[in-house]
């Protein structure tokens, strides 16, 4: 019996998913049409990984809905050339969509055992730090949602840079957009899309006497 047919999965992917959810960007279309998202996936979860959900790796951690990471592209524009540091990036499928569209990337996890399943070159080491050895990055995109974003990562943008990813506000995960200019750096929420929370991102302690 033969085994799906991950070429239609993708088109169906974004043609079904993607154009009908306002990720319009050529580019990023071409790139999720090309890269095959089933690499990145657990053993067996191929198919699993078209549909609309989020799909488990391991360690508590989860590859994107197609939705989420369409989105996120969509309205951080990569442009060829650019450097860009993907935090979180697990099996490193975000980071090959990025290489596809002819960024620079470093693609860095704190896991171990995502690492060693990791299907592009992968930096480990804590995901709140960034990495500040390849700075500054034209694009940060943070591929989970995140309580805060560290100033750590922020300081690692370059000037005009963008940074993308997600927020966790009391279990809603809100897909937001930063740019860095030098008044300062805020982030806009543009739409709530489910979304993995990644680890190591809780706000320090408030002190009390």
């Amino acid at each position: 019996m033969s085994g799906p047919d991950f070429s239609s999965l993708r088109s169906a992917m974004v043609s079904n998913q993607l154009r009908t959810n306002k990720v319009t960007d050529a580019a990023v279309l071409a790139a999720m049409a090309s890269v095959p998202r089933e690499l990145f996936a657990g053993e067996g979860q191929g198919a699993v990984c078209y549909r609309d959900t989020m799909v488990p790796l391991g360690e508590g951690r989860a590859l994107n809905p197609p939705i989420a990471t369409g989105r996120l592209l969509g309205v951080a524009r990569p442009r060829f050339g650019e450097k860009a540091l993907v935090v979180g990036s697990a099996t490193g499928y975000v980071a090959a969509l990025l290489a596809e569209m002819g960024c620079a990337v470093t693609a860095l996890e704190e896991s171990p055992a995502l690492v060693a399943r990791a299907q592009v070159a992968t930096v480990e080491g804590p995901l709140a730090a960034g990495w500040p050895e390849a700075a500054p990055y034209d694009l940060i995109y943070i591929d989970g949602a995140v309580e805060r974003v560290p100033d750590a990562i922020v300081d690692q943008l370059a000037e005009g840079g963008r940074l993308v990813g997600a927020v966790n506000e009391r279990g809603v995960t809100r897909l937001v957009i930063g740019r860095r200019a030098a008044g300062g750096f805020g982030l806009d929420i543009f739409a709530d899309v489910e979304t993995a929370v990644l680890p190591g991102f809780a706000p320090a302690p408030a002190f009390t006497f």
